[in-house]
């Protein structure tokens, strides 16, 4: 149990991950990290650095949390990827749909936040309308929609969603022994494929992918360990201190979009705090613009003209609506819930990938 100040451990996880974010977003924007960008260069030129970078990421923050589980730093039954609810509509409907936005919008919700920092214009109305649009489908009109058409259509899996537990559930034997097995295979399969191409293998490649996935880890280490105490004073209950969703959490970019205009819009409320996923909101965009400063490459960009403005308009509103719920995005979902090994991880991931490379063909075909 930590027995450290609760205020203290709040502040600890509000800082850590503003800082986690901070590096992640000078590292994507030296490296260009993209998933968009990285399903593009596949379709277009058959060029597959940028989707090892992901794939390397992938790896550590799969074997990195697994490690932590098996060390009982954290538990990933405490987060919002692993329930038993099994809801696959969700899933398929909100990846499908994040997946059209985000190429419709010229990237993800992470993309977004490391663009604002270089200078783009256009990713600011991006952001705005995610935000909107995410808020709206968690506590809103969509939202509404969402709870009576979409959520309810959900299987109740015999264990927790992710692979260790429904394969201990159904062959047997001990969870963290399919777990090392299950994490050890895929990530090992992962930095295999990754590094059997030697043109990945330059220096920002392996530090786009490293770093990454180390912050994925690191996220889950600060939320889930150093912000949790096993009882509270003040409820006599656990807590995760300073999440929105009341577990742990590492990070993604569609929810806190909405949480932090929620906070600018009702900052007089001394009930609004700031939280992990707005701290990595700020520390995204504030990385990003670090590293634009350091290196001359701030540029202010905007939109060529309306039908430019619509594309980006309808990106961020179906990417709000899909990745609330997807419950995530590319990161959201890509990395940190993949690193949970959550089925319905790898289903949003999937569906992700499918709406990209078909909003891309459509695209393509049209010009």
């Amino acid at each position: 149990m930590n027995e450290a100040n609760p205020a203290a451990l709040a502040s600890t996880v509000v800082w850590g991950a503003f800082a986690l974010a901070f590096v992640f977003g000078a590292v994507a924007n030296r490296t260009n990290f993209c998933t968009m960008g990285a399903v593009s260069d596949v379709l277009n030129m058959g060029d597959w650095n940028r989707m090892r970078m992901w794939m390397l990421a992938m790896a550590i923050a799969i074997l990195g949390t697994a490690g932590l589980q098996l060390a009982g730093a954290i538990d990933v039954a405490k987060t919002i990827y692993t329930t038993r609810n099994f809801t696959w509509l969700s899933h398929i409907v909100g990846g499908f749909l994040f997946g059209v936005g985000m190429t419709l919008g010229s990237g993800c919700g992470s993309k977004t936040l490391v663009r604002i920092g270089g200078g783009n214009l256009k990713s600011i109305v991006v952001f705005l309308m995610l935000a909107i649009s995410a808020y709206m489908t968690i506590k809103g009109l969509f939202g509404v929609f969402r709870v009576a058409a979409i959520d309810p259509v959900a299987v109740a899996l015999p264990a927790a969603q992710d692979l260790p537990s429904l394969l201990a559930k159904g062959l047997g034997g001990g969870r963290n022994t399919m777990l090392a097995v299950v994490a050890g295979v895929l990530g090992a399969g992962l930095i295999v494929f990754v590094f059997m191409s030697r043109e990945f293998r330059s220096f920002d490649n392996l530090l786009g992918g490293i770093v990454v996935g180390l912050v994925v880890v690191a996220g889950w280490y600060l939320s889930g360990h150093l912000g949790y105490l096993a009882e509270d004073p003040t409820t006599l209950e656990e807590k995760f201190f300073a999440t929105n969703s009341g577990r742990m959490e590492s990070m993604s970019f569609v929810a806190p979009f909405a949480y932090s205009l929620e906070l600018l819009m009702l900052w007089s409320d001394k009930s609004r705090v700031v939280t992990f996923g707005i701290a990595s909101v700020l520390g995204m965009v504030g990385g990003s613009f670090a590293y634009a400063l350091a290196t001359r490459s701030f540029r202010l960009e905007s939109f060529r003209d309306a039908d430019d403005l619509i594309r980006h308009l309808a990106g961020g509103a179906l990417m709000g609506f899909g990745g609330v719920l997807a419950l995530g995005c590319t990161i959201g979902q890509g990395l940190t819930g993949i690193s949970t090994l959550a089925i319905g991880s790898f289903l949003v991931f999937g569906s992700i990938i499918a709406g990209a490379v078909l909003t891309m063909k459509v695209q393509y075909a049209r010009m």
